[in-house]
């Protein structure tokens, strides 16, 4: 998730051979200031340069604002350096790991003699406000060679591990140290002075000085292992966020306070939802009755609106011959997200972490016509996920969980009217929830890395065009992910904003033309040869259990009366009062609502209040008068009443709400 910004956008400058990209920035009158500062520039290949860059030739280059999200990587990044200082100057015996930026922060990993205490933390902030303040430079600086760097930080024992592997088999977006082809330093020089106070192996970029830092704000200490795994050092993990302006700061904590209060993971022990039991694993959620009804409402409504769009329900199982994964292709390119095989009666099984192979063996085990196309499969599959015990979070982020997942098995000639169907489908099933602010994501492969990708460049760049065009047709904004596609083709993400404005990757539609070759999957032509489908997968809510956790926090529990787990709760003012709301529940249910009479020892108010935070959609509370007269009275959520209304209209009104589904709560307007 992250928080909604509106970045700014400059022209193109050109800086002048033997010149600094500043120079050009000034005499464009760009500004150097925040909340829209220029901070570096892109070159025509494509990467971020700092200010002091001077090319050998006249170029033009495209200024990037502090506030688009490349600006702000490199202000986060920049201040992981500040904070590395401040590590240093208070604790001198601290080594350092890597310091990358990450989404609305930075994070930096250190060795140090005890683990970090909330007091340190106010110590290191207070360090890195006098860096800031004192207006320090990064200055790039370069390595003659593998000798000198290794001499440089003959100290960092961390340092020198990630110069020996170059950056290899390393993620480039964590590890900013090494990558590009060369060695670099940055030092940070005193304001007025060429004295260097600090210094970092980084390939940068860097802000010009560190009064660009605005807002900064240092959140919370972890331990974190070295290069993330278990049999490395165990060092502790800073985290803190940056901002241009303290106003952004504020604003960023302030949601921060409204995430909390939305945590669905509070929310579903507080309401009884779900839980995450340590005898069950890691990663491995389980739903109580409550959140087992929202679950089965979604997968009942889901599962219906499949069939109205022409899919076909099918059904496979949990594990499977190590052999189909290798055919997929997933082993080869995806084993490290995959449990470790089983060893059994003398051949390897593993946890499927998708569906699709199996799906693949459904069309094959028999000859397929052209006038069968497209083919739409479709369960609820159960996978399972290696996931890093460092990234388990909740329900959005686990290690076994439930796909809505379908395959669209069809002619390429039909390719792009199956993808705005699909598109078209998704887009209704997130608005029927109540998620109706988006925009989508357009994932293509990385072209410096075409090893970690299958398929010809033909075969991508048709695959791409055809999601791009449909995506475009859509009329919602499309943003490119490069390097973010699956090994096996490009993908349309759908990234929905929840109701304070956060941002959470929802469907999935992907273009794979490697699967079907992998598996031989053919269909006979109208001219009666044999050609070769396309395949096209898609995820309508991601998973379930991950849908489920958004939904929680986009509704903070409050969910509209058609998902919520108890309906109505009656209250009786007296416990004689008990038998007349029974037979009004009674109706109640007879009408498939879900009600209960709340028959405890708690005095009226204190049931009352119980419900409201139990955020049940319906009170109805029952007195002498009602009782007397047939009626009934409705407290509802949003605290507006509703007294006297007839038990007949009152068993109506609760039963047209909620078949209704509207997504907004009811009230006695």
């Amino acid at each position: 998730m992250s928080a909604p910004r509106t970045p700014a956008v400059a022209d193109p400058v050109v800086v002048a051979a033997g010149t600094t990209a500043a120079d050009a920035v000034a005499a464009a009158g760009l500004p150097a200031t925040n909340p829209k500062a220029i901070v570096v520039v892109r070159d025509p290949q494509g990467q971020l340069r700092d200010l002091d860059w001077m090319p050998a030739e006249d170029t033009t280059v495209e200024p990037v604002a502090i506030d688009t999200p490349d600006g702000l990587n490199v202000l986060r990044h920049s201040c992981a350096h500040v904070l590395a200082q401040a590590v240093q100057d208070v604790f001198p015996e601290a080594k350092l790991g890597i310091g990358p930026p990450i989404e609305n922060g930075f994070y930096y990993d250190f060795a140090v003699d005890k683990p970090f205490q909330p007091d340190d933390l106010g110590r290191l902030e207070k360090r890195m406000q006098e860096i800031v303040k004192s207006g320090q430079r990064f200055r790039r600086r370069r390595f003659d060679s593998l000798e000198q760097a290794k001499a440089e930080l003959a100290a960092e024992p961390f340092k020198l591990e990630l110069i020996d592997v170059k950056g290899e088999g390393l993620d480039s977006s964590e590890v900013m140290e090494v990558g590009g082809g060369e060695l670099t330093i940055y030092d940070n020089l005193a304001a007025t002075e060429e004295k260097v106070c600090w210094s970092d192996l980084c390939r940068g970029p860097h802000l010009p000085n560190t009064r660009l830092i605005g807002a900064f704000k240092l959140m919370r200490s972890a331990a974190a292992y070295w290069r993330g795994s278990e049999k490395n050092p165990q060092l502790q993990r800073v985290y803190g966020t940056a901002w241009p302006t303290r106003d952004e700061l504020k604003a960023y904590l302030k949601l921060l306070e409204e995430a909390a209060r939305r945590d669905h993971r509070k929310l579903g022990a507080d309401l009884d939802l779900f839980s995450f039991p340590d005898e069950i694993g890691s990663g491995l959620p389980v739903f109580h009755p409550k959140g087992g009804v929202i679950k089965r409402e979604m997968e009942d409504y889901v599962r219906a609106r499949h069939i109205e769009e022409g899919f076909q329900y099918v059904g496979t199982p949990h594990i499977s011959k190590e052999g189909l994964f290798h055919t997929s292709g997933h082993l080869p390119y995806y084993a490290d997200g995959m449990f470790p095989p089983i060893e059994f009666e003398g051949a390897d099984y593993y946890l499927k972490a998708m569906n699709c192979p199996m799906h693949n063996l459904i069309y094959r085990s028999r000859g397929r016509s052209y006038r069968e196309l497209p083919m739409r499969l479709f369960e609820f599959g159960s996978v399972y996920r290696y996931e890093k015990s460092g990234v388990i979070h909740g329900l959005t982020r686990v290690r076994g969980f439930t796909q809505d997942d379908s395959h669209s098995y069809c002619t390429k000639e039909q390719a792009p009217a199956e993808v705005k169907h699909l598109l078209s489908f998704v887009l209704g099933l997130l608005k029927d929830f109540g998620i109706d602010d988006f925009y989508l994501e357009l994932s293509t492969r990385d072209e410096s890395k075409p090893e970690k990708f299958v398929g010809t460049e033909e075969d991508w760049a048709t695959a791409t065009a055809v999601l791009e065009q449909c995506a475009r047709e859509t009329g919602l904004d499309l943003v490119p992910d490069p390097g973010g596609a699956a090994f096996y083709g490009p993908k349309i993400s759908v990234q929905a904003k929840d109701a304070i404005g956060r941002t959470w990757q929802m469907s999935t539609i992907q273009y794979d033309f490697n699967q079907p070759k992998g598996f031989g999957l053919e269909y006979q032509a109208a001219d009666g040869t044999r050609q070769q489908p396309v395949m096209i997968h898609c995820a309508k809510f991601g998973s379930i259990e991950r849908f489920v956790g958004v939904l929680t926090e986009h509704y903070a529990g409050a969910f509209p009366a058609w998902l919520a787990p108890v309906q109505v709760v009656g209250i009786p003012i007296r416990e004689d009062h008990t038998d007349y709301l029974h037979e009004f529940v009674a109706a109640l249910r007879a009408e498939g609502v879900r009600a209960q009479v709340d028959t405890g020892d708690d005095r009226m108010q204190k049931k009352i209040r119980t419900a409201q935070q139990q955020k049940i959609p319906f009170m109805v509370i029952v007195g002498d008068d009602d009782v007397a007269a047939g009626t009934v009275s409705f407290r509802y959520r949003d605290g507006s009443q509703r007294n006297g209304v007839p038990v007949a209209e009152a068993v109506a009104h609760v039963r047209d709400v909620v078949g209704s589904r509207t997504n907004a709560g009811p009230s006695a307007a």
